[in-house]
């Protein structure tokens, strides 16, 4: 992917945003396309490229950092690492603790997969991933939620029988729907959330602003756009 020549001003938001030496970007590893072990052992997906080349463009330092995701916020906090990059949507619940960037992914659909295109969804058991927009939905919907600490067990707790569906990021599910003939969308997407974007301790809003431009700076050139289709497919929201 080209990088664009920096803006005067660009560059001095990214030169003045490192405070430290190295950018420590915190990402799950098990949520794919978006973040995932590939078979070498390393972090891999859309979020990992995504990452590497907003580094580039801000002149950022950076290295990256697995995490479970039901303490991904927690260990941001208390400086484990500088900023989070985890297919994490943006709400203002977590606004409230944290900062977030301009978003990365647009806003898009969650959707349920099961095994029953009769599955109850409003009155069933529903499997989601703990702490995210989706098990809130399902919480107050009717629905009795069971979470799970990966998205790979929420799949699980469906093909296993512990659960009538899963509610998850449509766009997580596609491919796991493909691949698995005993696995089809029931119901009708639900839109949340405000995009998907990177999440920064409120109190660094130099690393916020610098990693705010490089993400403008690749939505005005298309690549975010290119990144998203090659990621997600043609027919993945992006950006007008």
């Amino acid at each position: 992917m080209k990088t664009l020549l920096l803006t005067t001003a660009f560059a001095i938001a990214g030169t003045a945003a490192m405070a430290q030496d190295v950018v420590r970007l915190g990402t799950e590893g098990a949520y794919p396309p978006y973040n995932f072990i590939n078979d070498a052992g390393d972090v891999d997906g859309f979020e990992i490229v995504l990452g590497n080349e907003l580094c580039a463009r801000a002149e950022l330092t950076c290295e990256w950092v697995t995490n479970d995701w039901d303490s991904i916020i927690p260990n941001l906090v208390s400086s484990n690492y500088d900023v989070i990059m985890a297919g994490m949507s943006i709400t203002d619940e977590r606004d409230e603790v944290i900062d977030f960037t301009q978003n990365y992914i647009p806003p898009a659909a969650s959707a349920y997969a099961g095994m029953d295109e009769g599955a109850d969804l409003t009155g069933g058991v529903i499997a989601a991933q703990v702490n995210t927009i989706q098990a809130a939905h399902v919480a107050a919907s009717g629905a009795t939620l069971l979470e799970f600490a990966t998205p790979d067990e929420t799949v699980a707790a469906v093909r296993n029988g512990e659960a009538d569906a899963v509610f998850a990021d449509k766009d997580y599910l596609v491919p796991v729907v493909e691949e698995n003939a005993d696995l089809m969308f029931v119901g009708d997407d639900v839109p949340l959330g405000g995009g998907v974007g990177a999440g920064i301790r409120e109190s660094d809003g130099e690393l916020r602003e610098a990693l705010d431009a490089a993400i403008q700076s690749m939505k005005d050139d298309g690549t975010l756009n290119a990144l998203i289709i090659e990621w997600f497919g043609e027919e993945a929201a992006i950006y007008e």
